[in-house]
């Protein structure tokens, strides 16, 4: 498994997320697909799919995302060097033609 390098506040997005999806979204998608059940016939209920579409996208980003944290590498901004180009450094571009500047985040 690849390592998932992020922030603090980037693994407790993740984590937050996760336990939302959890917590909150399976069991609304367990609950449409009871109610879709005691429609009746399960080869015509379009109810019934849709929701269990729905339930194999839900796991399968909650499948992603807790691969995600669990191999996630946090990193402590506080310790990075700035005198070199390296994870998480924030990094200023110039172009000297027209005097442009852009910056970016090495992620």
């Amino acid at each position: 498994m690849a390592i998932s390098y992020m922030t603090q506040e980037g693994y407790d997005k993740k984590m937050q997320e996760l336990k939302h999806l959890e917590s909150v979204e399976r069991p609304d998608v367990v609950r449409a697909i009871q109610e879709a059940r005691e429609k009746g016939d399960l080869s015509e209920n379009a109810e019934y799919d849709a929701a269990k579409e729905r339930q194999g996208m839900l796991e399968a980003k909650i499948a992603e995302l807790k691969t995600l944290v669990a191999t996630a590498r946090i990193i402590d901004q506080s310790k990075l060097q700035t005198e070199e180009v390296a994870l998480m450094n924030k990094v200023t571009i110039k172009n000297l033609k027209n005097g442009a500047s852009m910056t970016y985040t090495i992620v």
